[in-house]
């Protein structure tokens, strides 16, 4: 039997008739009672055929010879491939790194061009690719901040919108993730990986940034949610209504300063990728399944370096009286301690990268 499931809103951002402020008021909703929604009917954004390029470019990337992405090793700048442990997103109740690798682009050139070190193994054009895929998310990211910023009431609407510019310094990245089928990983040669009793493929996290695009592939379980009871539950890749879609919805999620300009209202909502059934208390989704590697998108929108995390100006942000603690419940993030928006990256990503930053004694 399938487990109960949070009751994620769905929206669609682009339905003819549909006034954009009932849709912006709707996306403040959803965010400040869960922190995630599913938003469909991108295409003029994101097609399906994008979206399904991406995941081929993904496995081409991932299925690289070792020596070629180690050539690319992620740095202290948040760009680059992490191996198998490498992160560890959870360090506080974790015994080893995730169970996954990660590669993370950062910014390309108006010509395409990466300004970080990628396989030889891709061609030209699927660096091309990759590079308008990236600018496609965000451009995505700046639309629902806009609409976020107009369900807010915030004047000018474009509050958030105007901080993230893309061509200005910031920790926007995208993030192609493989995680190795069970079996496979179980099968390793080396002992301390194999999985034991209560471990989980990504640990418990909230996002850094503000807001977060997920793209997913149908039939991957994995990702569950911290719900406001403290309990644990399943996201769908394909909540009821969305099966026949060209491709799942894409999944949207508040990070930590979109939820500390808001003193909370918008919940930046811990969250983790678990083996799903295979003895690390996650529960099943019907039609989900992990026996097979799992594969996702992410893109990270962060505002530039120098934002200044103020209040923002909105009426409903100002009533709000649940405060930073109480909305974000299980975050340890939930309190603010910086500034600016490089100093909130800096600090969970020495967290995050701690044998990085500890082997040459610096801290970020």
């Amino acid at each position: 039997m399938a487990a109960a499931t949070p009751v994620i809103p769905i929206i669609d951002i682009s339905a003819a008739g549909t006034d954009e402020l009932d849709v912006a008021k709707a996306l403040v909703d959803a965010a400040a009672e869960h922190g995630f929604v599913y938003i469909k009917n991108t295409g003029k954004d994101i097609t399906a055929q994008q979206i399904s390029n991406a995941f081929d470019l993904s496995r081409a990337l991932f299925a690289s010879p070792i020596e070629e992405k180690q050539k690319c090793t992620i740095q202290k700048n948040n760009q680059g491939w992490s191996g198998m442990h490498t992160e560890t997103l959870d360090p506080s109740s974790q015994r080893v790194g995730d169970y996954k690798e990660a590669f993370n682009f950062g910014p390309f050139t108006p010509a395409h061009a990466a300004q970080q070190p990628l396989p030889s193994t891709l061609a030209a054009a699927q660096v091309a690719e990759i590079a308008q895929f990236r600018g496609a998310c965000h451009t995505l990211c700046e639309r629902l901040l806009h609409l976020f910023g107009a369900g807010l009431g915030v004047a000018p609407p474009d509050f958030f919108a105007a901080s993230h510019e893309p061509d200005r310094p910031s920790g926007s990245i995208l993030r192609f993730l493989y995680y190795p089928a069970p079996t496979a990983v179980q099968s390793s040669s080396s002992s301390s990986s194999a999985i034991e009793a209560g471990e989980v493929r990504a640990g418990a996290h909230s996002d850094y940034g503000s807001v977060t695009l997920l793209f997913r592939l149908r039939g991957q379980a994995g990702l569950e949610i911290l719900t406001r009871a403290g309990a644990w539950e399943p996201v769908p890749v394909c909540p009821p209504g969305t099966e026949d879609d060209p491709s799942p919805p894409i999944l949207v999620n508040i990070g930590d300063l979109l939820s500390y300009w808001t003193n909370g209202l918008l919940r930046s909502t811990v969250h983790r990728v678990t083996f799903e059934g295979d003895g690390s208390g996650g529960k099943k989704v019907i039609g989900e399944s992990n026996s097979e590697p799992r594969y996702s998108i992410v893109y990270f929108c962060h505002p530039t370096n120098d934002t200044q995390l103020t209040a923002v100006p909105s009426t409903r942000v100002k009533e709000f009286k649940g405060g930073l603690a109480e909305a974000n419940g299980g975050n340890p993030y939930a309190e603010r301690k910086v500034l600016t928006a490089d100093e909130h990256l800096k600090m969970r990503l020495q967290a995050t990268y701690l044998q990085m930053y500890e082997k040459d004694g610096k801290t970020a």
